[in-house]
């Protein structure tokens, strides 16, 4: 065998992830636990994706900085790579906090709490939420359930998707005791743990690596991007689904007594949640982060998530503007996970099988799970079914 047949059949036997974000490095671990040769190509120069944090003074990652107990929390927990968790003090815990008419609320509507004991399964998949909610608690409090739920889901308008879609995150984001597990360090402590145990597997990392296009010799690849990037790169138009646009703040400040743990605005979709208070290292001594997403309608612009963010502060944060230490205001668009319409389940998204060795992994395509539980879900699905054709592969040869 010449050298370069010997090159191609090396790399026909080992598996390609391209993406390192969450789903990416689920992939890859899994992938070399089962006994794999693993690559894994990323475009950025370093790993994490969303869950890439910023460096000090102000860690801050694409999004809020918390799991919610679930599958993906379990797999975390059991490769031991959660790390220690914070927790919230006591008195931050009396400071939650809902903006309703326009005023802040300690308690949230009975509406939404007798929704929030509803089981998932009762919920149709073919109705909007708001037309099933308003049938069992009246149209407004139908109206701020879905407000309530868009912490789980970044969409303008809530109520217009599917009913069980939505139910499931006003069930998870409402359970007691609470689900939000906050990993001291935020998301990039998890991250770092992810892609020291990929090194410790032999994972073969190349980053800085952009991948235009898939290599004629080779064999199972694991496409885990963003379906917009993957739609590109597998010159695939099928491949889009529904999702959201939403402005994320960031906003450092001046610790004060006073300031609300969490305000949910349930007279339109927005979260605003300190999350330096269960874990101080976010920020410098002193200070608090206070991290918060508002969503925004197509013909809409940044401004009015920052309008937003700025009526939610000023009821929440006494004097924020005096006190503000820092601040970034981004537009996410398509990147905080797939939405699904009435008529639509998981299901029916952007399959993981794509053909030909190609495996389709990240937040928008056929997987369960909430934010970023799709993404794992999807990434161990992937990695199960490129396994299965790699045995393949060699048994033919």
């Amino acid at each position: 065998m010449t050298d370069r047949a010997a090159h191609r059949a090396r790399q026909r036997d080992r598996i390609t992830v391209i993406g390192g974000g969450l789903a990416g490095l689920t992939a890859a671990i899994s992938s070399a636990e089962a006994g794999a040769r693993v690559t894994l190509y990323e475009s950025h120069h370093t790993l994490g994706g969303r869950g890439r944090t910023a460096e000090e003074p102000y860690r801050t990652s694409e999004g809020p900085h918390v799991f919610y107990a679930g599958p993906l929390w379990s797999w975390l927990r059991q490769h031991d790579l959660t790390g220690p968790r914070g927790r919230v003090p006591v008195a931050d815990t009396l400071r939650f906090r809902f903006r309703r008419g326009g005023v802040l609320r300690a308690l949230p509507p009975r509406g939404l709490l007798r929704l929030s004991r509803i089981p998932t399964e009762r919920a149709p998949v073919d109705a909007s939420f708001l037309d099933w909610a308003t049938g069992l608690v009246g149209e407004a409090d139908a109206r701020a359930a879905a407000h309530f739920s868009g912490v789980a889901l970044f969409h303008h308008d809530p109520g217009a998707l599917s009913a069980a879609f939505v139910q499931e995150r006003v069930r998870r984001a409402a359970a007691l005791p609470p689900q939000v597990r906050y990993p001291l360090g935020g998301w990039g402590q998890v991250i770092d743990r992810m892609v020291g145990r990929a090194w410790d597997l032999g994972v073969r990392v190349e980053t800085s690596a952009r991948v235009d296009e898939l290599p004629a010799d080779r064999g199972p690849v694991i496409v885990a991007t963003s379906l917009a990037a993957a739609r590109r790169l597998l010159g695939d138009d099928a491949l889009r689904w529904t999702g959201g646009r939403t402005v994320l703040v960031d906003l450092a400040v001046r610790r004060h007594r006073k300031d609300a743990f969490v305000v949910s605005d349930l007279d339109a979709p927005g979260w605003a949640e300190r999350f330096s208070a269960p874990s101080r290292g976010l920020v410098p001594a002193g200070a608090s982060l206070v991290q918060a997403q508002f969503p925004i309608a197509p013909d809409e612009g940044r401004t009015a998530g920052s309008a937003h963010a700025d009526a939610l502060f000023d009821l929440g944060l006494p004097d924020w503007r005096e006190r503000t230490l820092w601040r970034r205001d981004a537009l996410a668009q398509d990147r905080t996970g797939a939405v699904d319409l009435p008529g639509t389940s998981w299901r029916d998204r952007p399959g993981i099988d794509r053909g030909d060795g190609v495996f389709l992994a990240g937040d928008q395509v056929a997987a369960p799970g909430l934010l970023g539980e799709v993404s794992f879900a999807s990434g161990l699905t992937a990695a199960s079914l490129a396994l299965r054709a790699l045995v393949k592969a060699r048994m033919r040869t």
